[in-house]
């Protein structure tokens, strides 16, 4: 096991310095640009009818469309973002997993300018309208608590042991890199499907779902190290928190924004009554 443990920690160490590097950074937002530019100018041609009629039905007709494009792509950085945090710190990791989910909320308002007419004009239903409403302001909410809730972060190790700590996050990197193998079938299998013209599961909702098995997972392996009542309690908690995000990102208009404040206000009352119950030791 320590041989595997010290194999996967070579593994995540090596892909971890090589997407936070300073080219990674600037070929991601090459990337973003480039996806970008090159959705606005095939749905251009999309309208003016100058594309294959193989290719012709796959492309929106709206260019609005095209920041609902930028924004997936740009929603598909942060979610490795999360697996690399994952292995640092579970707090914040959970914390991640809120940012992504505000910034799907900013998307999905983006994508309901894909249903108004163009040029933008007052639409004839304000439905629409309200979804984009709902959205944006659900994302603002989440972004106002994780201000307070990333202020009540302590990070302190899980054990005093600096040996089973080591061993911990070894464990958590482990996690980490089963989670990153996971997202990039789940990437191509999404890819394969849209190419093919077939019905597509949410990405999004998919890859939460596999995130609440592994927030469990991490409660699991915490408590070979420590299992006194708070650090679990709120470890724990965390997972229902990634439940509550899995069944809004299914929830429709509304009741999405509102299933993810109340989940993100649960992890800031968590916390805080965590550093209540035990201010001393935080788990990292």
């Amino acid at each position: 096991m320590k041989k595997l443990l010290a194999i996967s920690d070579r593994l995540y160490d090596r892909a971890h310095r090589t997407w936070e590097s300073h080219a990674s950074m600037r070929t991601a937002a090459l990337l973003l640009m480039a996806v970008y530019i090159t959705a606005l100018i095939v749905i251009d041609l999309g309208r003016r009818q100058m594309l294959p009629a193989a290719i012709a039905p796959l492309v929106p007709h709206s260019h609005y469309a095209a920041i609902d494009i930028a924004f997936t792509f740009l929603l598909y950085l942060e979610v490795i973002d999360l697996v690399f945090g994952l292995a640092s710190s579970v707090s914040r990791a959970v914390g991640k997993q809120f940012e992504i989910f505000s910034l799907i909320l900013l998307r999905r308002s983006f994508k309901e300018f894909a249903e108004l007419p163009e040029p933008l004009q007052w639409p004839v239903s304000l439905e629409p309208t309200w979804h984009i409403f709902s959205d944006a302001v659900g994302a603002l909410a989440i972004f106002a608590v994780l201000v307070f809730y990333y202020r009540t972060l302590q990070h302190t190790p899980i054990t005093s042991d600096e040996e089973e700590t080591s061993s911990f996050i070894s464990a958590k990197k482990a996690i980490a890199l089963l989670l990153l193998a996971t997202f990039i079938l789940l990437g191509i299998d999404h890819a394969w499907a849209a190419l093919q013209a077939e019905p597509m599961l949410d990405f999004f909702a998919t890859f939460y779902t596999i995130l609440v098995f592994c927030d469990i997972l991490i409660v699991l392996v915490s408590m070979r190290y420590s299992n006194s009542y708070p650090v679990v309690f709120r470890n724990s908690g965390f997972a229902l928190a990634t439940v509550v995000l899995r069944l809004a990102l299914a929830a429709p208009d509304y009741y999405n924004a509102i299933l993810g404040v109340g989940a993100v206000l649960y992890i800031l009352g968590l916390n805080v009554v965590y550093n209540l119950f035990s201010p001393t030791r935080s788990v990292s």
